[in-house]
Formats: C-alpha cells, sequence, structure tokens
C-alpha cells in the first residue's frame, strides 16, 4: 500500500505508474473519496466546536436563573448531537470506502525497471551455464516422467481432476531431495532461520502480503471460515511479524521454508496444460528477508545470488531477467525472474522471482522498526524469492539430466538424499 500523503500529493505520479505498469485503477474515485471524507471530518470538528461552546452557554443560563433559553439551547444543542451523530457515521462510510480502494493500486516500482507492456520487454542481465547438447532429440518431462514409471497424470486427474501429479518411486524420492537439499543449503550456507509454517492462513495475511483483494480468484477458500490455502510461503512468513516493531539492531530478519503452494489459476485457462508447469498443488522452498530501508537494495541482490546457488549447485543453465514495468507483480518495486533451460521445450522457463516491495507490504502489514538510539519506529523494506520451485526445479533436472536410453542422471548434489541412486532407470 502507497502512504496516503502521496495520493494527496502527486496523484501525477501515481498515474504515470499505472500507465507504465499497463494496468488500470480508480484512481480518481479513491481522489474524490478522500476529499469528501477529509471534508466531512472538518464538519464534524466544527459542529463539536459549536456543541462544546453551546454546552458552556447553557451551564451559564441555567446559573442565571434563564431556564427557558438554557432549554431552548439545550435542544439545539441536541438536534447537534444527532446531525455530528449522522456524519460520523459518513465519515466511517467513506474512510471504508477509501481503505478498500487503497488496496487496489500497485506499488511505485524502482527506477532501474525497464519500461514495457510485457515479457517481451523484460531485459536479460546475465545468463550461467550452457544448454546441454545432446547429441539426440531431447523429451519433454511430461514424456520422461510417465516412461519411466515416475510421474503419472492421469491417476491424478482420477482422484482430484486436472492440474494435479502423482509422483511415483524415484520420482517422488527425488522431488524430497531436493527439497531437503534446498533447505539445507540456505540454513547452513546462507544462513536463513528456518520455518514451519501454517499451509492456511486468514485474509488478514493475504492482505498484508497483496494477494487480497486483487487475487482472490486465484486463491482456494476454506467454506464457511476465514482461511486459505497458502499461495505461498511468503503470506504466512511475512505475516510472522505482522503489526510489530522489530528492533532495527536485528535487521535483516531471513526466513525459509517449504511448504505446499496451492493456486487456482484463474487467469491461465489453455495455458501449460501439460506437464508439471503449472499446477494448482506444487512445492516450494521460499526465501524471506525482513531489512533495514537503507539496505534492500543491496540484499535484492544478495537473496537473488542464494536462488542463482540452488541452480548453480545442480549444474542446471538458466538466466536472470529484469522484469520491466508491464509485467512486473502488484506489490514488487524491483523483480529479478531465474529462468532456467528446458531442452524438451527448447526455452527457458521462470523457475524463481526475486523481488524487493520497498515499504508496500509493511504498510499494509504494519511492519515497523526501532533503531536502539530511538526515534520514531520506521517501515520495513520486505523482500522474497523462491529458493527454488521444486516442481520446476524436477522439470529442469529430468530435462537436462536426461540419457538417449530414457534413463536421467541424478545431480551429484542430491545422491546422498537418495540412498546413493545415481540413474533413474525405467
Amino acid at each position: 500500500m502507497l502512504p496516503r500523503e502521496l495520493f494527496r500529493k502527486e496523484p501525477e505520479r501515481i498515474r504515470e505508474m499505472l500507465r507504465a505498469r499497463h494496468t488500470e485503477a480508480d484512481l480518481d474515485r479513491l481522489l474524490e473519496v478522500d476529499a469528501a471524507w477529509r471534508e466531512v471530518l472538518v464538519r464534524v470538528e466544527e459542529l463539536k466546536a459549536r456543541r462544546n461552546a453551546g454546552s458552556k452557554e447553557i451551564g451559564k443560563l441555567f446559573a442565571a436563573g434563564q431556564r427557558e433559553e438554557a432549554e431552548a439551547r439545550k435542544a439545539e444543542m441536541g438536534a447537534l448531537g444527532e446531525e455530528i451523530k449522522a456524519l460520523e457515521a459518513r465519515a466511517r462510510e467513506l474512510e471504508a470506502e477509501l481503505a478498500a480502494l487503497e488496496l487496489t493500486i500497485p506499488n511505485l516500482f524502482h527506477e532501474s525497471v525497464p519500461l514495457g507492456a510485457s515479457e517481451e520487454d523484460n531485459r536479460v542481465e546475465r545468463s550461467w551455464g550452457e544448454p546441454p547438447d545432446f547429441g539426440f532429440e531431447p523429451r519433454a518431462h511430461w514424456d520422461l516422467g510417465p516412461a519411466l514409471g515416475i510421474l503419472d497424470f492421469e491417476r491424478a486427474a482420477k482422484v482430484a481432476g486436472a492440474r494435479f501429479a502423482v509422483l511415483r518411486g524415484a520420482g517422488a524420492a527425488l522431488e524430497r531431495a531436493l527439497i531437503t537439499w534446498m533447505l539445507d543449503l540456505h540454513v547452513r550456507e546462507h544462513g536463513y532461520t528456518e520455518v514451519l509454517v501454517p499451509y492456511l492462513v486468514n485474509s488478514a495475511s493475504l492482505e498484508g502480503t497483496g494477494q487480497l483483494p486483487k487475487f482472490a480468484d486465484d486463491l482456494f477458500k476454506v467454506e464457511g471460515h476465514d482461511l486459505y490455502l497458502v499461495p505461498t510461503a511468503e503470506v504466512p512468513v511475512t505475516n510472522l511479524h505482522r503489526e510489530e516493531v522489530l528492533a532495527g539492531e536485528e535487521l535483516p530478519l531471513r526466513y525459509c521454508a517449504f511448504t505446499p503452494c496451492f493456486r487456482a489459476e484463474a487467469g491461465s485457462y489453455g495455458k501449460d496444460v501439460r506437464g508439471l508447469i503449472r499446477q494448482h498443488q506444487f512445492h516450494k522452498v521460499e526465501l524471506v528477508q525482513i531489512a533495514h530501508p537503507e539496505a534492500s537494495w543491496e540484499l535484492l541482490e544478495e537473496l537473488t545470488g542464494h536462488a542463482e546457488a540452488v541452480l548453480q549447485g545442480l549444474g542446471l543453465p538458466y538466466r536472470v531477467v529484469s522484469l520491466c514495468s508491464g509485467d512486473l507483480g502488484f506489490s514488487a518495486a524491483r523483480t529479478y525472474d531465474l529462468e532456467v533451460w528446458l531442452p524438451g521445450q527448447q526455452r527457458y522457463r521462470e523457475i524463481s522471482s526475486c523481488s524487493n516491495f520497498a515499504d508496500f507490504q509493511a504498510r499494509r502489514a504494519r511492519i515497523r522498526f526501532k533503531s536502539a538510539d530511538g526515534g520514531k519506529a520506521r517501515l520495513v523494506h520486505t523482500l522474497n524469492g523462491s529458493g527454488l520451485a521444486i516442481g520446476r526445479t524436477l522439470v529442469a533436472v529430468l530435462e537436462n539430466y536426461q540419457q538417449r536410453d530414457g534413463s536421467v542422471v541424478v545431480p551429484e548434489v542430491l545422491r546422498p538424499h537418495m540412498g546413493g541412486l545415481e540413474v533413474i532407470e525405467p
């Protein structure tokens, strides 16, 4: 959420941001409601001042024995009180509408973000590794996995419907190995604290990180409860400190968490209908940092490097892409996407998004910090990134480590977590 003063003082800056993001929001209505709300508040204060002055006058009239005039003034003040009540009710209505409208305005983006309308305008920053030359036509994971007997889409559809998968045998072990190895890497080498968080979150948590109200259609809600299945660990982990004032010397806080993730994919009809790329349920190891504002941009580079270390450890070719203004997420001030090479599709696909949200989420979730030398509490900056999406990493391993006979070599770093297994064979 952006500061309210920004809407009042720099509305054109907000309009320019909306145009650059190629998105729409009812800024005119927001400004109209804000002006009406402030006007009502001024009127309420004026009437209260009149009522206070009138009450004092009534006391003096009674003291002077002017009972009839005092009673008349008393009746007048009673009517004034009813008018104040009505105006206060109107002020509450306007403030509620204003707060709801504020939640629909996306974040301002950093000056380094390239301008553009879509993913076609994203900027490649760097790449690592070379796409493998197999000497044969590489197969996609949706062919490799079923042929190996480790991936079953048909039985998953029978159990739950489309966009689900069953992993079996070495496939399930590979998924589990990826989770364990990633967590160990981030905790032991990158200095994160592992947290195991709830897989259900309330609406206040989703508002805090920006999924509500804008992305309600992409969430799975528990009927009859103020609970939603987590779309990403970003939500419960960031909200661990909702409505808290942290000690400045403790920053940055670095957390990593493994969770299943659940997304309705409401806006992706017809996209990635084959395979594991776009599922309703998938696993992810998430990195979250809560940072001092002056350090957050440097920490974005650090966090991105931690996600890259996973890909490098697995020997998977990838590139780092800066998202343009039109492709940037609602809450993000800047985002790097890591895109891994998938031989079966002959293209790079996103496997992690690493973002700095500046104080946008912190203002919504009311997360602040206070320095040891005192002073006013300030908003923190929040950052997160996938470290990594497990299903997409499994896809990348299957496709990049496949062999001519359809078997798949297990990356060396994962073998200790798979009982020493070196090759997955049919």
